[in-house]
């Protein structure tokens, strides 16, 4: 999944590497599904609900101190220490409302963001981030 603002430069880094992702044909996998969230993870709880995933990766930008491009697993209990941002509901509620009876790994990697001002176009340092991102996935994946 997805999650952050087209229209904000390096907080659309969630729905870049979805889009991302989605031209490699991975999504004709039934075990794979990509979800383009954007600033409404909320609106996603039912589909997520209804396939029962082994996991859900969660990929957004937010503001952890480092450098831009730097990425990191956060762990849900630090998410009220880190910056996370431009979302209709905060992350952290999100999570906890899927975590209620069911029983899926949830991952949140966050990628430092370098600007938040708006453009349609992520920074250098953040989309070559985002591509190693999604070649770590495929990866994985494949």
């Amino acid at each position: 999944m997805g999650v952050g603002n087209e229209l904000k430069c390096d907080d659309g880094i969630g729905p870049y590497i979805i889009k991302e992702l989605k031209k490699e044909n991975i999504e004709d996998d039934d075990r794979i599904m990509f979800i383009d969230a954007q600033t409404v993870p909320e609106n996603f709880t039912g589909k997520i609900r209804k396939e029962n995933p082994s996991h859900l990766i969660i990929v957004d930008a937010c503001l952890m101190d480092g450098e831009a491009g730097d990425m990191k697993i956060v762990d849900k209990d630090d998410f009220a220490n880190i910056g996370i941002s431009t979302h209709s509901m905060s992350l952290s509620f999100f999570v906890r409302y899927l975590e209620q009876d069911t029983d899926f790994k949830i991952i949140f990697v966050g990628i430092e963001p370098e600007s938040m001002d708006y453009a349609d176009e992520p920074t250098p340092k953040v989309e070559k981030a985002a591509c190693e991102f999604v070649n770590i996935l495929k990866g994985i994946i494949l």
